[in-house]
């Protein structure tokens, strides 16, 4: 059974910096390409980045230079470490895995910016 866990999100104020963490379980890791998306209140969920098997990264141009995504296939990890955090950076954070066709997301964790 395919189980995505994210944790890592909270309250931060402005400028402040979180890292948040996806483990996934029951696939074979390093061949999935993983990726955050994110859903404010009311909004559309949105793309924020991506990390192909090969390590290549791409970003969507809100965060570009100030978000980070990273993974550890030895731990079955991906990462997202935010800077610099605005209020408009609040929203529910979702971690994806896909291969081919097959893709699976997590739950979600809340992220609030806010003073």
């Amino acid at each position: 059974q395919v189980q995505l866990v994210e944790s890592g999100g909270g309250l931060v104020q402005p400028g402040g910096s979180l890292t948040l963490s996806c483990a996934a379980s029951g696939i074979f890791f390093s061949e999935y390409r993983e990726a955050w998306y994110r859903q404010a209140p009311g909004k559309a969920s949105e793309f924020v980045a991506y990390i192909a098997s090969s390590g290549i990264t791409d970003y969507a141009d809100s965060v570009k230079g100030r978000f980070t995504i990273s993974r550890d296939n030895a731990k079955n990890m991906v990462y997202l470490q935010m800077n610099s955090l605005k209020p408009e950076d609040t929203a529910v954070y979702y971690c994806k895995v896909k291969k081919g066709l097959q893709s699976y997301w997590g739950q979600g964790t809340q992220v609030t910016v806010s003073q």
